[in-house]
């Protein structure tokens, strides 16, 4: 019997404009922009569907990239798709586990408003940075970044693990720096520096970790209606009482997406949908599987495609 699978994307996804057909097209979408700007006091429709550069402050992208992809989820699921099993990226996984039932909307972009606040804040500017290396298996990543010596040894760690031949590597700039040309001398292909404000899902973030549990402690959570697998484990997560000590966790551990695909096509899914701007998990999802089906929700004629698709 077929499974289907509502996955969602990180940090990155974004885009201006994001969400603005659905606002203007749905109720149910329009409410949950608005009550998400009130809650947080931000101008959420500015911030999502207009050009600026608040959108990529990691302190603003997590909120506004969490009320897209749950406004967006709820037209879909008043379409009649439903999901049997959600997962997110990074960011993602507080979609997935509101998309699952275990937590209300506007607390999801309550906790990623405070949680992109601390992730940005936690390291100084300049002293934390990631690198995308290209064309190397993970069991060999590993194994230069575990050789690493000096001031380098321990300092940067896997942050994460893609898709076969995408991995990302997080920590102190230095040491990601010394890893990225020990890598491309090992053999991998390209090891690009990224574009962030932060070593995301380094150990370096464990006092975000540590002031996000407090946050999570405020939350009501909710038994879960379907499973979701979490990125700290790759496992599927039926009980919510584990969701607060695995979104802690969450912050500083690597995010084993590739893993999670893997263990979710072993549950019997074999429809993903992705929802959320733009196509990355889709492309992740060619090199983790050819044998299953990803459709995507990322604008409103979308939503209608893949329903006559799948129902």
């Amino acid at each position: 019997m077929s499974k289907t699978a509502f996955i969602y994307p990180g940090q990155g996804a974004q885009k201006a404009g994001m969400g603005a057909d659905f606002y203007e097209r749905s109720e149910t979408a329009r409410a949950i922009f608005d009550q998400a700007g009130e809650k947080l006091g931000l101008d959420m429709k500015a911030l999502c569907f207009e050009e600026n550069e608040k959108l990529d402050l990691t302190e603003y992208t997590q909120a506004a990239l969490v009320t897209t992809c749950l406004a967006m989820t709820r037209v879909a699921k008043e379409r009649g798709l439903k999901p049997d099993i959600t997962a997110g990226l990074s960011l993602g996984e507080y979609s997935a586990i509101a998309a699952a039932g275990g937590m209300d909307d506007l607390d999801a972009v309550r906790l990623v408003r405070k949680r992109g606040i601390l992730m940005q804040n936690t390291v100084p500017a300049g002293e934390g940075g990631m690198c995308a290396v290209m064309g190397m298996e993970a069991s060999k990543i590993e194994e230069v970044l575990e050789e690493m010596d000096g001031e380098e040894a321990g300092n940067v760690t896997v942050a994460n693990y893609n898709c076969p031949g995408q991995i990302v590597i997080t920590g102190k700039t230095s040491a990601v720096e010394a890893a990225a040309e020990r890598l491309k001398a090992a053999g991998a292909k390209r090891a690009m520096m990224l574009n962030v404000s932060g070593p995301f899902h380094s150990p370096l973030l464990l006092p975000a970790g540590e002031e996000l549990a407090k946050e999570l402690e405020t939350v009501t959570l909710h038994p879960l209606d379907i499973p979701y697998v979490t990125n700290v484990t790759a496992e599927k997560v039926e009980d919510i009482g584990m969701t607060r000590e695995l979104l802690t966790k969450q912050v500083s551990s690597p995010v084993r997406w590739m893993q999670s695909m893997e263990a979710m096509i072993r549950e019997g899914v074999d429809i993903f949908v992705e929802i959320g701007p733009g196509k990355t998990l889709a492309g992740f999802m060619k090199k983790i599987s050819r044998d299953v089906k990803v459709y995507n929700i990322a604008v409103w004629e979308d939503v209608e495609k893949v329903a006559q698709e799948l129902q």
